[in-house]
């Protein structure tokens, strides 16, 4: 009888980069500063009192209809166009069904199958342990229009987490804020600089996005969020890994950490 042993499931950073080939995926939210929200005519300023800037159409009561902001469509088309997509000359939201508390109507106002920016690309450089700057291409599937959840408020536990906490509190002044999701395709080759590459490449967007005067990207406030994806495989023809994503990662370092 032959046995053999499990590889190692724990290993140093550059044991993994070493043996594995990492490939990415980046998809970033980004809350437009519009005046009002997606759907409907209510407030969208920061740090209002909870619950304060709703109506029946961003909490979902029954005979509300949205409405959509054209000021959101046009920023959304904007940022298609600074990343090199090509835009719909039509395009649909659909309903995208979750239950959970922070969406009062059970399902989120999303794009699915059509969405308004699709196959655009841009491009970021990071030194390499030489100094000298390779350029990236990354590679956008698409970018597509939403609105955003309500705010939960855990409390009573050690951490502000669920795990722990004694009840939650909800603010919907967020919900059905508007929302721009920018998804990459994967994102291969960049070896052992993937961590710096993801980094660069949000910091690419949120000057962008600054510049285009389409939202004030900041992050701490949640207005620029991202979730990032990352899979290995042993090498770089074999087929992508089993991918795992960590969400709404809001600053720079935490994403080039979340990658690593």
């Amino acid at each position: 009888m032959t046995t053999t042993t499990a590889p190692d499931l724990v290993m140093d950073y550059d044991d993994a980069v070493g043996r594995f080939d990492p490939a990415l995926g980046l998809e970033v939210h980004v809350e437009l500063n519009t005046a009002s929200k997606m759907f409907c005519g209510c407030s969208t300023a920061f740090g209002a009192e909870p619950n304060t800037q709703v109506c029946p159409t961003c909490l979902g009561l029954p005979g509300s209809l949205p409405v959509v902001n054209a000021k959101a469509v046009e920023s959304a088309i904007r940022i298609g166009l600074a990343l090199n997509c090509s835009i719909a000359s039509w395009c649909r939201f659909a309903r995208k069904n979750y239950f959970y508390p922070d969406q009062p109507k059970n399902y989120q106002i999303s794009q699915y199958d059509e969405p308004i920016a699709y196959d655009g690309w841009a491009e970021v450089e990071v030194p390499d342990d030489e100094g000298v700057l390779r350029t990236y291409r990354i590679e956008i599937e698409r970018a597509h229009m939403e609105e955003d959840t309500g705010k939960s408020l855990h409390v009573g536990g050690a951490t502000g987490r669920i795990h722990g906490a004694d009840h939650s509190l909800l603010d919907y002044n967020r919900s059905g804020v508007p929302l721009i999701e920018i998804v990459t395709r994967p994102i291969e080759g960049a070896g052992k600089y993937a961590p710096a590459v993801a980094r660069a490449y949000v910091a690419m967007l949120r000057d962008l996005l600054r510049g285009l005067g389409v939202s004030d990207v900041r992050m701490e406030q949640g207005s620029l969020r991202c979730d990032a994806n990352v899979s290995l495989r042993p090498t770089p023809d074999a087929p992508l890994g089993t991918r795992t994503e960590t969400k709404n990662v809001n600053s720079l370092r935490s994403v080039e950490r979340a990658i690593r």
